[in-house]
């Protein structure tokens, strides 16, 4: 309705321009040519007023259908205003060639969805497009390999849960949908080296959630990146410092029979970090701090690692240079999420930082993100990154939460 009225006002006032020209040339040649420029069409608008009044009167009349439409479509859909306003229809539509293999046909709450990164990781299954909408399929059993799930809309039990997330104007924060149960879902995913998955992927929810996706994607196994054969140490995540820590700890003591524990959350992106370090050596627990910095050569590495590979065959014990191992106590990993707790959340910020959390709203929202600490108001602050080194963080005051959750452990 709103785009009839937009379009039956924008052709009255059309069709007034027109006469009100027409009418100006059956009075003379020079009104007729000059009332092609603005400023000569206001001054024939004035001095022919018997001439002007009748097409003046058309196009003023198209003036309040179209008025209508736009203050319709700007209360239920500010985003295809605010492409017309900036004449985006008038733009050929480029569409951006995902960085793997994903080729997916269909849309994602209603709109086309082309992810531009994906990974399976912790068994969430993640696809994302840089404008920082997602889909993520929550697998009942963390995959370390080929994954092959089918589930029907009348299938119960311990099924995958889906969720769908999507940033919303004017601050762009996430809302997120969740189902359980009552969608179809067909996941083939064979493993392919280095660290990627491989497959077949269909997924339809029901008519509310406005979501039909199939085709084939591509998704990592792990949070690693290679580049010509070798792991990209430019790459920021936890599993680049853990590859790089591992390499640097195996050519120090000169034994390949090397374990890490798992690493203290660290924020990224960085250039700097002092990260201690937990790992088995030769069957034996050692702590050592390790100082990290990244450049743009060599990408992440350990500072003052001056050692050279270890030889093919070679696992003995070398002269340790440079850092000098301590031997410490084994220590269990502490489950962050027993006993978690909104007001525990708010006694030590600094203990969940970097942590994955969801929060549901007294209003029935939903939105989850990395825990970035509380602000001056006492609000709590989340961050999401959207991809391509983008961001969003939004605030949540305690009196608008009514359930807090820690995803991650």
């Amino acid at each position: 309705m709103d785009v009839l009225l937009i379009l039956g006002g924008l052709l009255l006032i059309l069709g007034g321009l027109v006469w009100l020209i027409v009418r100006a040339f059956s009075v003379s040649l020079f009104w007729g040519l000059g009332s092609l420029l603005p400023p000569m069409t206001l001054i024939f608008v004035l001095f022919k007023w018997r001439k002007a009044s009748t097409p003046v009167t058309l196009a003023a009349l198209g003036v309040i259908p179209f008025v209508v439409g736009v203050a319709m479509l700007a209360s239920h859909d500010s985003e295809q205003l605010d492409a017309i306003l900036r004449l985006g229809w008038f733009k050929p539509d480029v569409q951006q060639t995902p960085g793997l293999g994903t080729r997916l046909r269909g849309e994602l709450n209603g709109q086309p969805f082309i992810p531009e990164e994906g990974e399976l990781v912790g068994g969430v299954l993640t696809l994302r497009e840089q404008d920082g909408r997602e889909l993520r399929v929550r697998l009942s059993d963390a995959a370390s390999g080929p994954v092959r799930i089918s589930v029907l809309p009348e299938d119960h039990g311990q099924l995958p849960l889906i969720e769908v997330s999507w940033p919303v104007p004017p601050l762009n924060q996430p809302k997120t949908q969740h189902l359980a149960q009552g969608y179809t879902l067909y996941l083939d995913l064979k493993t392919q080296p280095p660290n990627l998955l491989v497959g077949d992927f269909h997924l339809v929810l029901p008519e509310p959630f406005r979501t039909s996706l199939s085709g084939r994607v591509e998704l990592f196994a792990n949070r690693l990146r290679y580049r010509n054969g070798k792991v990209d140490t430019h790459f920021d995540s936890e599993d680049t410092l853990a590859y790089v820590i591992k390499d640097y700890l195996v050519r120090c003591f000169a034994s390949r029979a090397v374990q890490l524990r798992s690493l203290p959350r660290v924020r990224l992106p960085a250039r700097h970090l002092e990260i201690d370090v937990e790992a088995s050596i030769d069957s034996q627990t050692r702590h050592l701090p390790v100082t990290m910095t990244k450049d743009e050569s060599h990408g992440w590495r350990v500072e003052g690692d001056r050692f050279p590979p270890l030889p093919v065959g070679t696992d003995r014990p070398a002269a340790t240079v440079g850092v000098e191992p301590r031997p410490g106590p084994i220590l269990k990993p502490v489950d962050r999420r027993q006993d978690f707790s909104l007001r525990r959340l708010q006694s030590s910020p600094d203990e969940y930082r970097q942590l994955r959390m969801r929060v549901v709203t007294v209003q029935g929202g939903t939105a989850d993100g990395l825990f970035a600490g509380v602000d001056e108001d006492g609000s709590l602050v989340l961050q999401r990154y959207l991809g391509s080194g983008g961001s969003a963080s939004y605030k949540l005051s305690p009196q608008s939460i009514q359930s807090i959750e820690l995803l991650d452990p």
